[in-house]
């Protein structure tokens, strides 16, 4: 085998290398983002969840936010 050969076999190993660092990363990355997509919904659900709560107390309580009259400084 040439000089040459070895050198290009070398520089193919540490593409080789490289690249399997690179489809770890990915995997990761990947990974990581569908953790917090989940987390996102679980959060917009909570979320949404507490509104229904809100209004349901308000309802309960008889009081519309929109029923009472502005602070004294209008």
């Amino acid at each position: 085998m040439s000089a040459t050969d070895e050198a290009v076999m070398r520089r193919l190993d540490e593409m080789e290398v490289k690249l399997t660092f690179v489809d770890d990363a990915v995997q990761a990355l990947t990974t990581a983002d569908a953790d917090q997509s989940q987390r996102l919904a679980a959060l917009e659900r909570a979320l949404r969840d507490l509104r229904g709560e809100i209004a349901s107390m308000r309802v309960a309580q008889g009081s519309d936010p929109h029923d009472e009259p502005p602070p004294p400084h209008y």
